[in-house]
């Protein structure tokens, strides 16, 4: 029933052991801490600024801040982020500005942002201003689309600044008025 142990076995069973993974030398490990035979793993950086607005929850207000933001609950209120993405589950009931808008969701109000993105499961009740605009087929959308215009960075240089302008205009021969039945002078 029972195997007797060999001398020099420290677990007293006949269990084989299990080898031990090979050890890179590049990822720095100590034989003390949990996970050592374990190569580190590195993953993409993520964004520290995410918040989440899980389904099944109702939140009533604004919410502003300069992280992303995910939207799967419920929402009446205005946003004003850097990224939002309203899921499929997500419902929103106010305005959104940001500079990239992702909705799969429904949204009721207006849309303010440099891309905005429908895909085939949104609904969007409302007016969009965007610099880009994507639209897959099946989305639903009521309201305008306005184009919004890239202000182009003006850089005036202190040679090129205009000359300092009168506050009317000056003719630079005076013009003699128009009189009906008067003859030009010559």
């Amino acid at each position: 029933m029972f195997n007797k142990s060999k001398p020099g076995d420290p677990t007293g069973l006949s269990i084989p052991r299990v080898p031990e993974p090979p050890r890179n030398p590049d990822v720095p490990h100590s034989p003390d801490s949990p996970g050592a035979h374990e190569p580190v793993r590195q993953s993409a950086p993520r964004s520290t600024n995410l918040s989440t607005l899980s389904a099944g929850v109702k939140y009533e207000g604004n919410i502003s801040g300069g992280g992303d933001l995910h939207v799967e609950g419920s929402l009446k209120g205005d946003i004003h982020v850097g990224r939002v993405v309203i899921g499929d589950g997500g419902v929103v009931e106010g305005s959104i500005t940001a500079d990239l808008v992702e909705i799969r969701g429904r949204v009721s109000g207006t849309i303010t942002g440099k891309s905005v993105k429908l895909y085939g499961t949104a609904r969007v009740e409302g007016d969009i201003t965007q610099e880009q605009l994507a639209v897959e087929q099946g989305a639903w959308f009521q309201g305008r689309s306005i184009q919004a215009k890239r202000e182009p960075a003006i850089i005036q240089t202190p040679a090129a600044a205009p000359a300092e302008r009168p506050e009317r205009y000056q003719p630079e021969k005076p013009v003699a008025p128009a009189l009906p039945g008067a003859k030009p002078a010559a």
